[in-house]
């Protein structure tokens, strides 16, 4: 009994170190993205509270994101009356808008929050080429929109037989084939091959050379801010003369023009902040890498940071241009009391 004894208290250290050492080797194996494949990439394990918060967050900005613009496709497809040229352009926009939403955030979400790509090669191939075609889709309808207003406002009497529903429908075709196109050859490397810069299984790595980026930082957010800041600036100084024109005229209108000025003035000057503002906070981010002459790569670490704020255009969209027109507020109305169920409720006037 005491030579027995004497054994298994030998063997006693040894025991403790199989158990520590296997229970090592299954927290090892589960901080792996796939824990049976040998080149597995390790997960970076988040605390749960952290986890929970962060899934909440972007959960609900998706949801807002595709509510919001769905409430505007909706509204717009609808009724009748907001079958025109400007309301087009914001229904395509809404389209892309409501795209990035439903598809782009949630697998973006997934990602990071999981710090694995869990959705193998022909998707890691896929996914950066639709959230990029649908960000540049969405540029591209708001310089379409910024052109649109300056016709309108500095070129009222041609509005109707230059912008058409034709020409729009054209415009937005060309758009969202350009967009295509052009982010097909920006991606081209990484369609070919998804997984040429993984360095282990279980990571989905989007690299854009420093040419590529430098080339894009000039088509995808030079040029477009330059655009909508010139024409913006055009629509202001054609109200300041329409000003100036009303100053000119009797005194007996004199007040009256006061107040025309200041809403010409206010309403002007708040469309040109609100839109160029917006854009530089979501878009300028995201070409940090190139401004700083360095290629553009997913495995930064703060690259999750500067993805989402871009996204958050989408979400902002439909609140900077359609929120400001009365019109849709009274067809969020009509859409939340189910009113639009009504017999010729497509007949309404909206405006």
């Amino acid at each position: 009994m005491g030579a027995l004894g004497g054994h298994d208290q030998s063997l006693l250290p040894c025991q403790s170190c199989l158990i520590l050492t296997s229970l090592m080797d299954g927290s090892r194996n589960s901080s792996l993205c796939f824990p049976n494949h040998n080149s597995s990439c390790r997960r970076l394990l988040l605390p749960l509270s952290e986890t929970g918060l962060f899934h909440t967050l972007l959960t609900l900005i998706s949801l807002l994101t595709v509510m919001l613009n769905l409430l505007v496709i909706i509204s717009i497809s609808h009724f009748r009356q907001l079958h025109n040229p400007t309301n087009s352009l914001l229904l395509s926009l809404a389209v892309s808008d409501l795209a990035v939403g439903l598809l782009v955030m949630p697998i973006e979400g997934l990602r990071y929050l999981e710090t694995c790509w869990l959705l193998g090669r022909l998707m890691c191939a896929l996914t950066p080429y639709v959230f990029y075609s649908l960000t540049s889709a969405s540029l591209g309808h708001m310089v379409l929109i910024s052109v649109d207003r300056y016709v309108a406002i500095c070129d009222p009497l041609l509005y109707p037989t230059r912008i058409t529903m034709i020409n729009v429908k054209i415009c937005v075709s060309l758009c969202w084939v350009c967009s295509l196109v052009y982010n097909g050859l920006i991606l081209m490397g990484h369609l070919g091959q998804p997984d040429r810069f993984s360095t282990c299984h279980g990571e989905c790595v989007v690299i854009v050379s420093r040419v590529s980026g430098t080339v894009d930082l000039f088509i995808s957010f030079i040029a477009p801010f330059t655009v909508m800041v010139v024409l913006y600036f055009r629509v202001l100084l054609a109200a300041l003369s329409q000003v100036r024109l009303i100053r000119s005229q009797t005194a007996a209108t004199a007040v009256k023009s006061a107040q025309a000025v200041t809403r010409s003035e206010w309403k002007a000057a708040r469309s040109l902040a609100i839109v160029i503002v917006v854009f530089i906070m979501c878009y300028c981010p995201y070409f940090y890498p190139s401004f700083d002459g360095t290629d553009t790569s997913s495995s930064l670490s703060y690259f999750a940071a500067l993805s989402w704020i871009l996204m958050l255009n989408s979400s902002m969209n439909p609140i900077i241009y359609v929120l400001f027109y009365p019109w849709f507020r009274k067809a969020i109305k009509l859409i939340l009391t189910l009113k639009i169920l009504q017999p010729d409720s497509c007949d309404m006037k909206m405006m």
